[in-house]
């Protein structure tokens, strides 16, 4: 067993599953359940790393498939590796590159041995397998690695006219659709499964460094509770640091997703951190919290705050809207980014006087003249409402006042 993570659970809620606890790697700690902002290319883009901390981040997910295009895993290697590369001295996790090749690129085949894609940066054409996934991420070199698994894609694209409008409001689930051929997707999900296993343990066997990197498997198996717990069974069955549940954030609904989660967290080692990968709204997370998941990642904080969509308490605002052109108010009253409470951050103007807020009016009219300021400032905000949530969300464990959560966060209700 690898001594890079160790995984301590401080409390737990006295109703339901939801636990506290701190994952310590070699380059710190990080308290659960934590949310971790996404940094695609080795960068939360158009962040300084010394900014997103100071939202409260303490864990940060690179792309493998990104950094595998561009620059290339040795070239990060030879510049010390991502911590050192994008300035950020804390803890790392990198997914294993499969579900972008399936999704992202304009071409794929997937077989049992791997996946061949079209590179999206110079149209060449790249083979990954579990070996060369593993390869990549020991070579780029963060806390937390993923295996290379079989994502299936959800139901109604494996047949469903009805689904390219379903699909249309996501492009990465439109190209899948346009691509898939009309599929059994119970044979799907089966062969997917079997991938995700044999594929796992092909991932372990490469795995070269794990006394410095910590391996986590993934358990697929759509929205079939039976296929999920199978899976679960065969991938628990393998040692490792860690376990996540993949595959619930491509295209179902709240509803659908709760019932995996529900169903699949349970099957996990109950002394090991649990993953659920890609989900972030907040009724999700706290759901996911309650059946006992610790970890998270998700675009949306930072992809809204770069379309003027900011996360309130109370649900979203889009900062574009003309009503909000003469808001003089803050984003959020409650809230104390850079954007809403600039003293809390010592911004301070001519004389060291304390700088008033960014209006809303002031944000919109950014976004409306194209300036960088505004995706700034609503990506720091989204990024520090999503830390505060989590931290308020730790706090109540212990406790188990999950209506005052809720009358604090109502948008968490769904």
């Amino acid at each position: 067993m690898t001594h890079a993570l160790t995984f301590e659970i401080l409390a737990r809620s006295p109703d339901c599953s939801a636990r506290r606890g701190r994952v310590t790697t070699l380059h710190g700690s990080f308290d659960t359940p934590a949310f971790m902002p996404v940094g695609t290319r080795g960068s939360v883009k158009g962040i300084l790393p010394h900014m997103v901390a100071s939202t409260g981040a303490q864990i940060l997910l690179n792309n493998t498939y990104h950094l595998l295009l561009r620059p290339g895993p040795e070239l990060v290697a030879t510049m010390g590796g991502v911590h050192r590369f994008m300035s950020w001295n804390g803890p790392i996790l990198t997914d294993s590159g499969g579900y972008q090749a399936y999704s992202m690129a304009d071409m794929n085949a997937v077989d049992d041995d791997g996946v061949t894609f079209k590179s999206i940066v110079d149209g060449s054409m790249i083979r990954m397998t579990p070996e060369e996934s593993i390869r990549v991420q020991n070579l780029l070199g963060p806390d937390i690695i993923m295996a290379f698994d079989d994502c299936p894609p959800p139901i109604q694209q494996s047949g469903d006219p009805a689904s390219a409008e379903s699909a249309g409001t996501d492009p990465r689930l439109s190209r899948v659709l346009r691509r898939d051929k009309v599929v059994d997707h119970v044979a799907r999900v089966k062969v997917a499964n079997e991938r995700t296993v044999r594929w796992l343990e092909r991932c372990k066997a490469a795995h070269a460094r794990t006394h410095e990197q910590s391996l986590f498997g993934i358990v697929q198996g759509g929205t079939d509770m039976s296929a999920r717990t199978w899976c679960a069974e065969q991938i628990t069955n393998i040692e490792l640091p860690g376990y996540a549940i993949g595959g619930v954030a491509v295209g179902e609904g709240p509803d659908e997703i709760a019932a995996v989660v529900r169903h699949t967290a349970p099957l996990l080692p109950d002394t090991k951190p649990r993953y659920l990968m890609g989900v972030g709204y907040e009724r999700d997370l706290l759901t996911a919290v309650r059946a006992g998941v610790d970890m998270f990642d998700c675009v949306l904080p930072t992809r809204n705050g770069r379309n003027a969509n900011a996360f309130t308490p109370h649900g979203q605002i889009r900062l574009r809207n003309a009503k909000y052109a003469q808001d003089a108010g803050p984003i959020d009253e409650t809230c104390d980014c850079p954007a809403c409470r600039p003293a809390a951050h010592a911004m301070r103007g001519p004389g060291g006087i304390d700088l008033p807020h960014f209006s809303r009016g002031y944000i919109r009219h950014l976004f409306m003249a194209g300036e960088m300021l505004g995706p700034i400032l609503v990506t720091l905000h989204n990024l520090r409402h999503f830390q505060r949530f989590m931290a308020d969300v730790r706090a109540t464990i212990p406790t188990g006042d999950w209506p005052a959560l809720l009358a604090r966060w109502p948008a968490a209700a769904g």
